[in-house]
């Protein structure tokens, strides 16, 4: 799961999830993105 947060002050990833209250491990930020993939999703139209 390394990556799947982001750090949003300094883009670093988050690799601790499982703690309390996700902190940026860098610059002690509180502020963190959930990264997404860039994936296209099709769906069947009726």
């Amino acid at each position: 799961m390394i990556g799947l947060y982001r750090c949003g002050k300094c883009n670093e990833p988050i690799r601790d999830v499982n703690s309390l209250g996700l902190q940026c491990e860098k610059c002690r930020s509180r502020i963190v993105y959930k990264d997404r993939p860039n994936t296209k999703k099709t769906l069947k139209s009726d």
